[in-house]
């Protein structure tokens, strides 16, 4: 199915299940609870088409109900060009593993493996180098989004979700995401478009319909509903947020389990009404699956500007009783993308109990 878009592999596969069980087809949209597979797509080459081939074989795993899958990131089979390379095929090979790298910090699972030449940040490239800039910097925000992710995978348990999800997944209604298959939903507010082919410093992407789009970095709004060709610097992977999302984000750690964060910045992308439920647990077990585990639901209302941070629901050892939420507001009026550094415009001093506030 990689040579196909999503459209065609789903209209030639429902056809053949009503041929031979006489019956209509629907794709996977639940998988079986307790599920703790994890699978990967075998080993791939170091090569820029092998890459790309991830983009839509990671979304059929997604469509078919598999939540958990990952690659190798760099690729596992190594061309001999790459070997002990040097000059230009130094570069590209530095160069791939950074696109690499990038594509993988916003997959379910974030992971490097491979024979030799060696796949640590700092034996691909030496420090300094803008390709050991830029998989550091994407590592880097990675877990300050651990909030937003770990929360994805909590709705994997509970609410039967897939994290990485063809835009036809979530944008049913749009006619133009039937075929595209080299971007895709990261969770319920990241659209990803992964860079896989060398030196190429634009990309075009397509924004869904029903929507307007921010862009991650600039300070940049797009109606939905159209194809753009945005700038693809090498320290960018392009993304683009949902109007009407919000993003929880953490402090900066070298570990999930380094830090319990009692400061997180709220990110309210507004022009429509926005929901997110933040998900904590103990982290290193699996008593959520006997109730040991914490949910906070936000809600956000576009017809009055309100943020209503939910009650509490359930506990778990080394819980936070209180902590401190700092909101930060955008709009397509005043565009921004997730500014890391954006000073909050509330401070929630939150102790667990329902919390309204204005935001207009």
């Amino acid at each position: 199915s990689v040579g196909l878009g999503f459209g065609s592999c789903l209209q030639l596969f429902r056809a053949w299940v009503q041929s031979v069980y006489g019956q209509k087809f629907v794709y996977a949209k639940t998988i079986p609870k307790n599920g703790d597979a994890a699978v990967w797509s075998g080993d791939i080459a170091s090569t820029w088409q092998d890459m790309a081939g991830q983009i839509p074989a990671g979304l059929n795993y997604s469509m078919s109900g598999l939540p958990y899958w990952t690659f190798d990131i760099g690729g596992f089979a190594v061309p001999n060009k790459f070997i002990n390379a040097k000059g230009e095929a130094l570069n590209e090979w530095r160069e791939l593993l950074t696109r690499w790298y990038e594509f993988g910090a916003f997959c379910p699972l974030y992971r490097s493996h491979g024979q030799y030449p060696y796949r640590e940040i700092f034996n691909v490239a030496p420090a300094g180098s803008p390709e050991y800039n830029a998989m550091v910097n994407v590592t880097k925000l990675r877990y300050r989004l651990m909030p937003y992710i770990y929360s994805l995978a909590g709705k994997v348990y509970f609410d039967d979700y897939t994290i990485m999800r063809a835009l036809v997944m979530d944008f049913e209604s749009d006619k133009n995401v039937t075929n595209i298959s080299n971007e895709y939903m990261f969770g319920p507010s990241l659209l990803v478009a992964p860079v896989t082919t060398y030196k190429e410093r634009t990309k075009s992407v397509y924004l869904p319909e029903s929507c307007g789009w921010f862009d991650f970095y600039s300070q940049k709004y797009f109606n939905g509903g159209q194809s753009i060709t945005v700038d693809a610097p090498l320290n960018e992977i392009p993304l683009f947020i949902k109007e009407g999302s919000i993003i929880p984000v953490g402090s900066e750690i070298q570990y999930a389990e380094e830090s319990k964060d009692k400061d997180l910045k709220l990110y309210i992308f507004t022009g429509k009404d926005a929901t997110f439920t933040l998900y904590e647990d103990e982290n290193n077990n699996n008593d959520y699956q006997h109730g040991k585990y914490s949910m906070i639901n936000f809600n956000y209302n576009e017809k009055d500007g309100k943020l209503t941070i939910g009650k509490k629901n359930g506990e778990f050892a080394g819980m936070l009783k209180t902590r401190t939420f700092e909101i930060v507001s955008i709009n397509k009026n005043k565009p921004s993308g997730l500014n890391l550094s954006a000073k909050p415009e509330r401070v929630v001093k939150y102790n667990g109990s329902q919390e309204t506030i204005t935001l207009k």
